[in-house]
Protein backbone atom coordinates (compact mmCIF):
# COMPACT_ATOMS: atom_id res chain seq x y z
CA UNK A 1 0.00 0.00 0.00
CA UNK A 2 1.34 3.06 -1.43
CA UNK A 3 0.08 6.53 0.77
CA UNK A 4 1.86 9.55 2.14
CA UNK A 5 1.95 9.46 5.84
CA UNK A 6 1.26 12.88 7.41
CA UNK A 7 3.67 14.06 9.70
CA UNK A 8 0.83 15.16 11.97
CA UNK A 9 -0.50 11.88 12.12
CA UNK A 10 2.93 10.52 12.84
CA UNK A 11 3.89 12.17 15.36
CA UNK A 12 0.44 12.21 17.22
CA UNK A 13 0.92 8.32 17.21
CA UNK A 14 4.40 8.68 18.31
CA UNK A 15 3.27 11.19 21.43
CA UNK A 16 0.58 8.61 22.73
CA UNK A 17 2.24 5.32 22.02
CA UNK A 18 3.97 5.64 25.80
CA UNK A 19 0.69 6.10 27.66
CA UNK A 20 -0.68 3.23 25.38
CA UNK A 21 2.13 0.92 26.67
CA UNK A 22 1.01 2.17 29.55
CA UNK A 23 -2.07 1.50 29.82
CA UNK A 24 -1.62 -2.04 29.27
CA UNK A 25 1.32 -2.75 31.30
CA UNK A 26 -1.49 -1.47 34.17
CA UNK A 27 -4.25 -3.77 33.04
CA UNK A 28 -1.59 -6.49 33.09
CA UNK A 29 -0.07 -6.03 36.21
CA UNK A 30 -3.27 -5.07 37.70
CA UNK A 31 -4.95 -8.18 36.82
CA UNK A 32 -3.85 -10.09 39.58
CA UNK A 33 -6.10 -7.61 41.91
CA UNK A 34 -9.49 -6.37 39.65
CA UNK A 35 -10.52 -6.98 36.79
CA UNK A 36 -8.37 -6.74 33.55
CA UNK A 37 -5.51 -8.96 33.39
CA UNK A 38 -3.41 -10.49 30.57
CA UNK A 39 -6.48 -10.52 27.50
CA UNK A 40 -7.43 -7.15 28.33
CA UNK A 41 -3.70 -5.57 28.62
CA UNK A 42 -2.88 -7.60 25.20
CA UNK A 43 -5.54 -6.03 23.37
CA UNK A 44 -4.62 -2.74 24.53
CA UNK A 45 -1.23 -3.02 23.62
CA UNK A 46 -1.62 -4.75 20.25
CA UNK A 47 -3.17 -1.16 19.56
CA UNK A 48 0.61 0.20 19.54
CA UNK A 49 1.09 -1.74 16.49
CA UNK A 50 -1.61 -0.90 14.83
CA UNK A 51 -1.47 2.18 15.27
CA UNK A 52 2.30 2.20 14.37
CA UNK A 53 0.74 0.63 10.70
CA UNK A 54 -1.96 3.28 10.70
CA UNK A 55 1.10 6.37 11.02
CA UNK A 56 3.84 4.54 8.60
CA UNK A 57 2.35 1.97 6.40
CA UNK A 58 5.70 1.53 4.88
CA UNK A 59 7.40 -0.67 7.61
CA UNK A 60 5.07 -3.26 8.92
CA UNK A 61 5.73 -5.43 11.77
CA UNK A 62 8.06 -8.95 11.18
CA UNK A 63 5.13 -11.40 11.02
CA UNK A 64 7.09 -14.39 11.01
CA UNK A 65 8.79 -12.65 14.78
CA UNK A 66 4.88 -12.61 15.58
CA UNK A 67 4.59 -15.74 15.37
CA UNK A 68 7.31 -17.22 16.73
CA UNK A 69 7.02 -14.73 20.24
CA UNK A 70 3.38 -15.77 20.12
CA UNK A 71 3.53 -19.77 19.63
CA UNK A 72 6.65 -19.47 22.35
CA UNK A 73 4.00 -18.39 24.45
CA UNK A 74 1.52 -20.26 24.19
CA UNK A 75 3.78 -23.10 24.64
CA UNK A 76 4.98 -21.11 28.12
CA UNK A 77 1.45 -21.23 29.04
CA UNK A 78 0.81 -24.48 28.65
CA UNK A 79 3.86 -25.76 30.56
CA UNK A 80 3.34 -22.92 33.43
CA UNK A 81 -0.44 -23.65 34.03
CA UNK A 82 0.32 -27.03 34.25
CA UNK A 83 3.37 -27.06 36.45
CA UNK A 84 0.80 -25.36 38.58
CA UNK A 85 -2.59 -26.78 38.03
CA UNK A 86 -1.85 -30.67 37.52
CA UNK A 87 1.72 -31.45 39.42
CA UNK A 88 1.27 -28.53 42.47
CA UNK A 89 4.82 -27.97 42.29
CA UNK A 90 4.47 -24.06 41.82
CA UNK A 91 2.25 -23.32 44.97
CA UNK A 92 4.81 -24.64 47.18
CA UNK A 93 7.51 -21.90 45.75
CA UNK A 94 5.44 -19.33 44.61
CA UNK A 95 2.11 -17.49 46.17
CA UNK A 96 -1.13 -17.34 44.44
CA UNK A 97 -0.59 -13.20 43.35
CA UNK A 98 2.92 -13.88 42.04
CA UNK A 99 1.08 -17.33 39.41
CA UNK A 100 -1.45 -14.54 38.75
CA UNK A 101 1.50 -11.81 37.50
CA UNK A 102 3.30 -14.41 35.61
CA UNK A 103 0.31 -15.66 34.31
CA UNK A 104 -0.98 -12.33 33.17
CA UNK A 105 2.26 -11.33 31.46
CA UNK A 106 2.31 -14.79 29.23
CA UNK A 107 -1.17 -14.05 27.98
CA UNK A 108 -0.84 -10.45 27.78
CA UNK A 109 2.24 -11.15 25.59
CA UNK A 110 0.71 -13.73 23.42
CA UNK A 111 -2.52 -11.49 23.12
CA UNK A 112 -0.45 -8.95 21.86
CA UNK A 113 0.91 -10.49 18.97
CA UNK A 114 -2.24 -12.78 17.79
CA UNK A 115 -4.69 -9.79 17.35
CA UNK A 116 -1.43 -7.72 15.61
CA UNK A 117 -1.00 -10.72 13.31
CA UNK A 118 -4.93 -11.35 12.62
CA UNK A 119 -4.67 -7.22 11.95
CA UNK A 120 -2.02 -7.79 9.91
CA UNK A 121 -3.61 -10.24 7.98
CA UNK A 122 -6.58 -8.52 7.56
CA UNK A 123 -4.48 -5.56 5.83
CA UNK A 124 -2.23 -8.28 3.82
CA UNK A 125 -5.86 -9.70 2.27
CA UNK A 126 -7.68 -6.23 1.90
CA UNK A 127 -4.65 -4.69 -0.13
CA UNK A 128 -3.91 -8.16 -1.97
CA UNK A 129 -0.77 -9.04 -0.92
Amino acid sequence: MNRDTSSILTMGVGLIHPFILLFGVYLIAGGAHTPGGGFQGGAVLATVFMSRYIALPHRPPDERTLQLIEKLFFLLLLVFVSLFGVYHFIPAVLPRVTYLYIANIIIGVKVCCGLSLVFQRFIGYESGE
